[in-house]
């Protein structure tokens, strides 16, 4: 048995995305479990290097999780043959940038999503990634949710019959930094800096729809900001020039219709802050981050609309719980290993920046339909 280290540059990982998923419970969760093992007995060991504007800041989070390499220039990381691996978890507005200059340096990539701010921007860094030969995959980290898991489970087994359509709720309510700090970064509400509800979620929401339930075909949609100032994490005011809220409909091949709600405006009256209801001809299923729950056709209760009597059903009581049936590991550690593999022994990994790209076509044609105000259609993206 060998043990194969694998140096990986983690640009961004400061953030709380990179430092709570990324690097803790992924990379540094791989290192406590002796690595990823490979059928052939061998071991992928990640090597991390973390990269960053402030060198305190990452030495304090090496240290604290037994790593010790730091850097503060990218370039040079980019430049030692050791680190075989790019990863970026950095703002949308540097990444693009970033992840070329890695690709010319023949890294493989692993990036956080949006790949870019463009389309454009998007797809040639497929396409260098392509002409370069070197693996590549986005974070899809969504699809390994223990709902999303279970929901699929139904999926495959054919418990809906026809799917005829898809309700998404997500979102919660993001304290405007007055009377209670806000809990998402300010650059988030400046569409300058690259924020934007579109931008950030309708990439999650462009494979979650095309993984599970088929292509996504067309899309309306009506962006809001609701908010139109907030404070920032210095305590000045700022005006919002960004989305904060989209109210969008999407036709999927096989006429199945999704409507999907995203808010940072809304309050939560739901099990938990995203919420996906699937309605099929034989049956309908409620799911969450970690639960699921479903109806099936024999159970559907028959209600009578009748305005003049208390109501007698209790809708959420007539619904029953999918098991887990297996223990769900965090899912951005299992897409890590998934890469790792990948990259050291040609495992299969479908989620490419051509991939990517969808999520930033969707998002761009979203934008678009608000704008114009009429539905877009999405044509096949290729390279």
């Amino acid at each position: 048995m060998a043990e194969i280290q694998l140096g990986i540059i983690m640009n961004g990982v400061t953030g709380r995305m990179g430092t709570n998923q990324h690097l803790i419970r992924s990379i540094v969760a791989i290192r406590k479990q002796g690595g990823v093992a490979l059928p052939n007995g061998d071991v992928i060991m990640p090597d991390p290097i973390l990269v960053g504007r402030s060198e305190s800041k990452l030495r304090a989070l090496a240290e604290a999780h037994g790593l010790s390499r730091v850097s503060t220039d990218l370039d040079e990381c980019l430049a030692d043959p050791y680190n075989v691996i790019y990863f970026d978890s950095q703002t949308t507005v540097l990444r693009a940038a970033a992840l070329k200059k890695a690709i010319q340096a023949g890294k493989h990539i692993y990036t956080e999503k949006p790949i870019a701010e463009t389309l454009e921007e998007a797809t040639q860094l497929a396409r260098l990634g392509r002409e370069a030969g070197i693996k590549n995959g986005v974070v899809q980290d969504k699809l390994f949710l223990p709902g999303l898991i279970k929901l699929k489970r139904l999926i495959d087994s054919g418990f809906f019959g026809k799917i005829l359509s898809v309700r998404l709720e997500f979102g919660y309510w993001v304290f405007e930094g007055d009377w209670q700090p806000g809990q998402r970064p300010s650059w988030n509400y400046r569409k300058e800096d690259g924020g934007g509800i579109i931008v950030d979620m309708f990439a999650h929401w462009r494979y979650v729809l095309d993984n599970l339930f088929g292509e996504v075909k067309s899309v309306s949609c009506l962006g809001v900001t609701h908010i139109d100032e907030r404070i920032d994490e210095n305590g000045r005011k700022y005006a919002c020039t960004a989305d904060d809220a989209a109210y969008a409909t999407f036709e999927i091949e096989g006429g199945i219709v999704a409507q999907v709600n995203s808010s940072w405006a809304v309050r939560v009256d739901r099990d938990e802050l995203v919420n996906i209801q699937v309605d099929g001809t034989h049956g309908s299923a409620v799911a969450g981050l970690r639960s699921c729950k479903t109806q099936h056709r024999v159970n559907t209760p028959k209600p009578v609309w009748n305005p003049d009597i208390p109501n007698p059903l209790q809708f959420r009581e007539q619904w029953e719980e999918v098991p887990d049936n297996q223990v769900f590991d965090n899912g951005f550690k299992i897409q890590w290993e998934m890469f790792l593999k990948h990259v050291v022994a040609d495992a299969p990994f479908p989620w490419d920046l051509l991939e990517g790209a969808k999520g930033t076509q969707l998002a761009e044609l979203a934008i678009q339909s608000w704008q114009e105000r009429r539905w877009i259609d999405i044509p096949e993206l290729s390279l």
